[in-house]
């Protein structure tokens, strides 16, 4: 008897969505779930080349949680590439700015850096608070 072994196509995949509510929790246990998401860990057809990930919408971006008082002590760098051009904001500064780029940030950091990067993180949608407008998509809620 041959075994045959099936590589998944670009066109085999089914995108699921899931809904993801990160009040109250800590912020890199819950990148570390929507980054599995995003990248398809749990299912059986992933293949390494082709992006067979889901769709993830995360809620509450503003009540994420951080461990032993890091709220005053993690930095945000960047740096425009010109001299003088370093810029650092810290976590409670940004949470007013802009808390959905916290999310982003963290799940990013924790997708592989290649390719289909863009594609992944493309696919998540961050709402700072529990109302969001892809009802239409039956999205499946995930508990933390």
């Amino acid at each position: 008897m041959k075994y045959k072994t099936t590589w998944t196509k670009k066109e085999d995949i089914e995108r699921k969505w899931y809904i993801i509510d990160v009040k109250d929790q800590i912020l890199g246990r819950a990148a570390t779930k929507i980054a599995s998401l995003l990248i398809g860990k749990e299912k059986t057809e992933i293949v390494p080349n082709i992006d067979c990930g889901d769709y993830v919408i995360v809620l509450n971006s503003e009540d994420v949680k951080l461990t032993r008082g890091k709220e005053l002590k993690k930095m945000y760098y960047r740096h425009s590439g010109f001299p003088g051009g370093f810029r650092e904001t810290r976590f409670d500064e940004q949470m007013e700015k802009d808390s959905r780029k916290i999310i982003v940030d963290a799940v990013k950091r924790m997708l592989p850096q290649n390719k289909l990067l863009d594609g992944r993180i493309d696919r998540l949608v961050v709402y700072k608070d529990s109302n969001h407008k892809h009802t239409a998509q039956n999205p499946v809620v995930i508990k933390l």
